[in-house]
């Protein structure tokens, strides 16, 4: 499949603010993410459907469905940023416009839930798309430094330039009785690779299994994250993609963050680490866990699609390639 990069951002740029998932909690959150994305000296065009709401949804899957298309299809709309997750981005699957979509590339810029419309999108299209930070959050240092790297091709020192890691932990001043505890890269099983990156949220990648809205994992790397989920759960998240055969093609696994997992002990009888690596370890191929992917603070921006190294060894995701064209 041909890759499709969207062009780069930049002050100026005109950006789409669609609600593909759940509707947030409070109708100002849609007039803060507009802020947020003037903050970048860019302009906000809020989607037509964004402050709907239908139960858990953010509006009809019809509506909502519109609002990506709709901004894909105007030649106004530079970069298309989603407002959260939750849940409701793979009802729309069936009601993408693709051809459109492939026709008028442009960056599409959110995580967890959004990870449906990642995966079917690049499935369909090659189009480069963005798991990173959602349209309605604050962004900490490290997350905007990722993002603007990433996205804008660009961060505080200048012009960015690749290969150069990314997810790697933030700086960590140690001192005698102190060392990096919350952001260790923990490597599971060792070696090297290269492959082009896809994945996402876990649970919504294995929700998606048997249904034709996922890519060829045939020599990618994965990356995964996921929020909420026990340790159990991960297993069979994890038990699906191998009995799906998706583990048995990838060359590596890039494991972020798997945080506030459920509570109850006899849940955790076993270690994450010891959860993740089983599968890794048994097909012989590099992983780590633990770089900075997913629902946290400090969030990186992964482009999947692009062309990326795994060393394990050395516990680090190297971006081989720009992400966005000029």
């Amino acid at each position: 499949m041909k890759i499709i990069k969207p062009r780069r951002l930049a002050p100026g740029c005109t950006v789409g603010i669609v609600a593909p998932s759940s509707a947030p909690a409070e109708p100002d959150a849609v007039r803060f993410a507009a802020d947020i994305v003037r903050s970048f000296g860019m302009h906000a065009r809020i989607a037509a459907h964004a402050f709907d709401r239908s139960g858990y949804l953010a509006g009809s899957d019809a509506d909502r469905a519109a609002d990506v298309n709709d901004m894909f299809a105007d030649p106004s709309i530079d970069a298309i940023f989603c407002l959260r997750g939750g849940y409701g981005a793979s009802r729309l699957l069936p009601l993408l416009d693709y051809d459109a979509i492939a026709a008028n590339p442009k960056p599409l810029i959110g995580y967890s839930d959004i990870t449906a419309l990642h995966l079917a999108i690049h499935a369909r299209t090659g189009l480069v798309t963005f798991h990173g930070p959602i349209a309605a959050q604050q962004f900490s240092p490290y997350t905007l430094s990722e993002f603007k790297r990433v996205l804008f091709g660009s961060d505080s020192s200048g012009e960015a330039e690749w290969p150069a890691r990314i997810a790697a932990p933030p700086p960590f001043k140690g001192r005698e009785g102190q060392v990096e505890k919350a952001n260790r890269v923990v490597m599971l099983a060792p070696g090297k690779a290269c492959g082009r990156l896809l994945g996402g949220n876990l649970s919504l990648l294995a929700h998606l299994c048997g249904t034709p809205h996922l890519p060829d994992f045939t020599d990618t790397l994965l990356f995964l994250e996921d929020v909420g989920e026990a340790h159990y759960a991960i297993d069979r998240y994890l038990t699906q993609l191998w009995l799906a055969g998706i583990l048995q093609k990838v060359r590596g696994v890039a494991f972020g963050k798997f945080t506030d997992p459920a509570a109850a002990s006899w849940l955790h009888n076993r270690s994450l680490e010891d959860v993740l690596g089983e599968r890794c370890r048994a097909l012989g191929i590099p992983a780590v866990m633990g770089l900075m992917i997913g629902h946290i603070d400090d969030q990186a921006t992964v482009p999947l699609g692009c062309m990326a190294e795994l060393d394990a060894d050395a516990g680090t995701l190297t971006l081989l390639e720009a992400a966005v064209g000029r």
